[in-house]
């Protein structure tokens, strides 16, 4: 039987992802290995656990519980909680997920990421915020993770979306069969395209794929949908050279008046609680979050090719339009 598709986060009031006020579905499952991911928990399939060593209390229930001998035992929770611990919960290679351990804390510490919803219920919980939308010119933004990587369902969400009036964007790496991605563009007003580096090589050795299909299918995708949205996540050490973004304005002017206009997202390290949760140790916890004002001098790059840019991708720059209730 199909494994279900899970959804990790449904986000209210998003101002980040589209036009207007945004509410974002957040998919789990990607194909994509990003060094710097700020959303870990979407990048397996599967439900995973997360432990929250703030919350435990080191009582011992969980590894009474779990048939898998994959709890560490208790120690003292104020030596756990130090932030130079190395002591985690769970035993990840011995876990199979059936979370027992999750049944038994009383303290909310081990956690379940990932739940199975139906396209009705997620819709339903979407229109909550439908004045939000009416007046702001927003909708649902559909993300992950990847939400080429579950095509049917995210097809079907996104007609559904439509079919209630709802203004919907999808969020997308671009790493997919092409006709994955026209399929899923048709059901959408505004395509959020993900753009990270040029260079194959380097693509690779930060993201774990090459990056040709994803040119290939921007390029293609530019002469199909009116509304493009290209997103440029800025992280150093990777792609926050000037010439990459001399580069890149060059190559995005070339597509066409379809691209409306290009994100410059600074990285930020605000995720690392959700690596240590996973048990991961994240090679750019280290790495202080990039000033927004630096990126100024390679917005320019853009300008100069009569390219809207913004930096942080704010949604109210796009519709100009104030809320009213």
């Amino acid at each position: 039987m199909k494994a279900p598709v899970l959804i990790t986060e449904i986000q209210r009031f998003s101002v980040n992802d589209g036009p207007g006020f945004r509410t974002n579905v957040y998919l789990k499952g990607c194909p994509l290995r990003c060094a710097w991911c700020h959303n870990p928990e979407t990048i397996s399939p599967r439900a995973e656990l997360f432990w929250k060593k703030r919350l435990c209390t080191q009582c011992g229930a969980c590894m009474d519980a779990c048939p898998q001998d994959a709890i560490n035992p208790p120690i003292p929770p104020e030596i756990a909680r130090q932030e130079d611990s190395t002591y985690h919960k769970i035993i990840r290679e011995k876990c199979n997920g059936c979370m027992e351990c999750v049944k038994v804390c009383s303290y909310d510490a081990l956690q379940v990421t990932g739940r199975a919803m139906s396209i009705e219920e997620i819709l339903d919980e979407v229109e909550r915020d439908r004045p939000f939308y009416d007046n702001s010119g927003g909708g649902l933004t559909l993300s992950g993770g990847e939400p080429t990587a579950h095509p049917e369902f995210a097809c079907s969400l996104l007609d559904g979306a439509r079919a209630r009036g709802l203004h919907t964007c999808i969020d997308t790496n671009g790493y997919c069969e092409f006709e994955v991605l026209r399929e899923m563009s048709r059901a959408a007003d505004v395509v959020l395209f993900d753009l990270k580096h040029l260079d194959s090589r380097r693509h690779r050795e930060e993201t774990g794929v090459e990056n040709k299909r994803i040119l290939e299918n921007l390029t293609n995708l530019s002469r199909i949908h009116h509304d493009i949205w290209i997103r440029i996540p800025v992280v150093p050490g990777f792609n926050e050279d000037l010439e990459f973004h001399r580069d890149a304005a060059a190559f995005i002017s070339s597509l066409g008046g379809s691209i409306r206009r290009v994100d410059l997202l600074p990285y930020h390290n605000w995720c690392q609680d959700k690596y240590g949760w996973l048990g991961i140790d994240w090679v750019y916890r280290e790495i202080e979050a990039l000033d927004p004002s630096i990126l100024e001098i390679h917005a320019d790059f853009y300008r100069e090719k009569g390219l809207r840019v913004t930096i942080g991708g704010s949604g109210f720059e796009e519709t100009g339009t104030a809320l009213r209730l």
